[in-house]
């Protein structure tokens, strides 16, 4: 992993396997990329096909998500908790390939809540600027909200929609109305049925 002569890919593998094995060495590898993404030294190695852009992040995502039974057994929970908060807070600018916010568990989401809404706050600001569908990504942040706090997921998805009510982003808010029980989310179904096509309608209907 910290082999200058490796190649970028090779680098990235093997920070995803220690991250996997919730190696400390692995966790501070995430936590470094995350603190200044662009100088990573894999960043740009892998791209996705559909919007150009880096896809690394969100294979490292997916690496601090499975790492969870072993960094129960290792003591190295903190660390992959704090891997997810530098995580999150980089949403509003790096991709995650629909990665990060399927990641989240409910604990972790109790621990990370103000940084989720202070990236879906700060991204709402500059979906204009993203190079990727960055609308989408941050409704499906709002969503992993939605089972502990509806109305927040209601409120912060309602922010992201009045700048870029796409259709693919009215889609994936269609999992708060699925994830919370309470009037808030209730009505935001009923605000997706108006506003949003056949498509959307029956994502509501179906679970």
């Amino acid at each position: 992993m910290n082999d200058t002569a490796a190649r970028d890919w090779h680098r990235l593998a093997a920070c995803a396997a220690l991250t996997t094995w919730a190696e400390p060495a692995g966790f501070d590898a995430v936590l470094e990329a995350a603190a200044d993404p662009q100088r990573a030294p894999w960043y740009g190695c892998l791209i996705d096909r559909k919007f150009s852009v880096d896809n690394t992040f969100a294979q490292l995502s997916r690496a601090v998500y499975d790492s969870e039974d072993l960094a129960d057994e290792k003591s190295t929970s903190g660390r992959r908790t704090e891997c997810f908060r530098a995580l999150v807070s980089i949403a509003d600018t790096e991709y995650f390939d629909e990665q990060l916010a399927d990641s989240l568990d409910a604990a972790t989401v109790r621990e990370v809540l103000p940084d989720i809404v202070e990236t879906i706050t700060r991204g709402s600001a500059a979906i204009g600027r993203a190079r990727f569908d960055l609308a989408t990504q941050l409704i499906d942040l709002a969503a992993s909200l939605a089972a502990m706090d509806g109305p927040l997921a209601v409120r912060l998805a309602h922010d992201v929609l009045a700048v870029a009510p796409s259709p693919r982003a009215l889609v994936h808010a269609t999992a708060i109305v699925h994830r919370s029980a309470t009037p808030e989310a209730t009505a935001f179904g009923e605000y997706l049925a108006v506003v949003g096509d056949d498509h959307v309608r029956r994502c509501l209907t179906e679970r």
